[in-house]
């Protein structure tokens, strides 16, 4: 088995694991609605953490990005739970971002064989084969696409753009202009789907 096949064997343990805790964490927050609630008293238990609790979330979307455990759904879902919808959107944001520049410059660094440690080379294939069509535009727009819209493997996607002749500029000015406002309805509705679906599991 190769380097990037080994890898990818040890995400996919890891995605199974993820998907457990989540299921733990629904679970979790049905059986105490109130505790997670905005405002409620996990929100004020982070409040006792000071600073530590805002960097460690931020260093948590980090790492989401780059090696997902828990779906990131879930995570921007507790950060509005945790910080409100103001500030959970800002560490949401700033974690996720940075997560995404690094994502961007190891696969500028590492090349190919770090990108595919992350995903099937079925998946590989399909998405690295946009990079030069049109001269590398049609792949800009998809990657606009990604971050805006809801279905596409956008963590990927950050680390095909660093395989690609995009500049740092360039990626950071469509993430900047893509991302912030998609982030902040999913993540509204989000909450709203899961605080909806605790009542139909009351």
């Amino acid at each position: 088995m190769t380097v990037a096949g080994t890898q990818r064997k040890y995400i996919q343990i890891l995605t199974g694991i993820g998907f457990a805790i989540s299921v733990g964490l629904f679970i979790f927050f049905k059986q105490h609605p109130a505790y997670f609630q905005v405002g409620g008293l996990f929100q004020s238990y982070l409040g006792n953490l000071g600073l530590f609790a805002p960097l460690i979330f931020m260093a948590l979307q980090m790492i989401q990005v780059i090696y997902p455990i828990v779906p990131g759904g879930m995570t921007s879902v507790i950060g509005y739970i945790a910080f409100g919808p103001i500030w959970g959107f800002v560490y949401n944001f700033t974690g996720i971002f940075i997560g995404s520049l690094l994502a961007f410059g190891l696969a500028r660094r590492y090349g190919e064989s770090f990108a595919k440690a992350f995903v099937s080379q079925e998946t590989y294939d399909k998405y690295i084969g946009y990079l030069d069509k049109n001269d590398g535009k049609y792949f800009a727009k998809l990657l606009g696409a990604a971050f805006a819209l809801p279905g596409f493997p956008d963590d990927f996607l950050c680390m095909v753009s660093g395989l690609s002749k995009m500049t740092w500029k360039k990626f950071i000015t469509i993430f900047l202009i893509t991302k912030p406002v998609t982030l902040y309805l999913y993540t509204v509705i989000g909450y709203q789907g899961l605080s909806f679906l605790l009542t139909l599991f009351k």
